[in-house]
């Protein structure tokens, strides 16, 4: 006697079986769009670091742009030095960040709470390599909610502020995510980094009102994002992160003068 089209066999078999198509259909997918998505990831990428520059061109192709106005450095962190030995354009320091090979662990000092760091990280110059009008620094560090990932641009005294944008963060929308917002941003341009210790950043949000170029307007009702947004400024500022790399923009400007 045939069996019931509603035995457990049959019900298990077909169930069974309808995983595995979309399983591979979901596999064949990821792996079919992987290319498109890298190349979106990798288009946000140079749009970010273009509008924190304030060079964004509406109708202009951004990779073009990118190519006319960027150029891309590895850099040693430790010695501030530019590298040879890593490729620009494929360099990804968050991988690098993870491998024990490529990283360092941050165990008593991580105001920015990464936990490891890379020994290597790109830097993006605005106009001249040798003389840049702009440079641009990638950061991240802890927020409320998790990491938050953005850039910073200075002017090419390696001091002076031009902007800071967040790309990527899960802040509350309304508190903390008003790092997105337009008018907390515009505050930044023109603010300093450095005093009379160039390793040692002095910028730093405060609540009810800025009232020094070392000082930005914390956000109001994000107390936890406001202080992770000045831990992690304070870490890529200092020996730590940029500050040798930086050092001999100060150098080069003092000797202008």
């Amino acid at each position: 006697m045939a069996a019931s089209n509603n035995s457990i066999k049959k019900t298990l078999t077909v169930a069974l079986s309808l995983c595995i198509v979309c399983s591979v259909i979901v596999s064949t997918a990821a792996v079919v769009l992987r290319p498109t998505q890298q190349m979106n990831q990798e288009l946000d990428r140079k749009s970010n670091i273009l509008q924190v520059a304030e060079l964004n061109q509406p109708g202009v192709d951004v990779n073009e742009l990118f190519k006319e106005k960027i150029t891309s450095r590895v850099i040693n962190l430790e010695t501030g030095e530019y590298t040879e030995e890593l490729d620009a354009e494929t360099y990804n320091q968050f991988d690098a960040a993870k491998d024990p090979a490529t990283s360092r662990t941050l165990s008593g000092d991580d105001p920015a709470g990464l936990m490891r760091q890379e020994k290597f990280s790109t830097v993006y110059l605005v106009g001249d390599p040798e003389d840049p009008n702009q440079i641009i620094l990638p950061i991240r560090g802890q927020g409320l909610w998790g990491m938050m990932r953005g850039f910073l641009a200075l002017e090419g005294d390696g001091n002076t502020i031009v902007g800071l944008s967040y790309y990527d963060h899960s802040e509350t929308p309304g508190l903390g995510g008003e790092v997105d917002n337009p008018r907390w941003k515009s505050q930044w341009n023109g603010k300093k980094v450095y005093d009379d210790s160039p390793t040692q950043p002095k910028i730093h949000l405060v609540k009810g009102g800025a009232d020094s170029e070392y000082e930005a307007d914390a956000l109001s009702g994000a107390s936890l994002t406001s202080r992770g947004v000045t831990n992690m400024l304070q870490f890529w500022l200092s020996e730590a992160g940029f500050a040798e790399y930086l050092a001999r923009f100060h150098d080069n400007t003092q000797g202008d003068a």
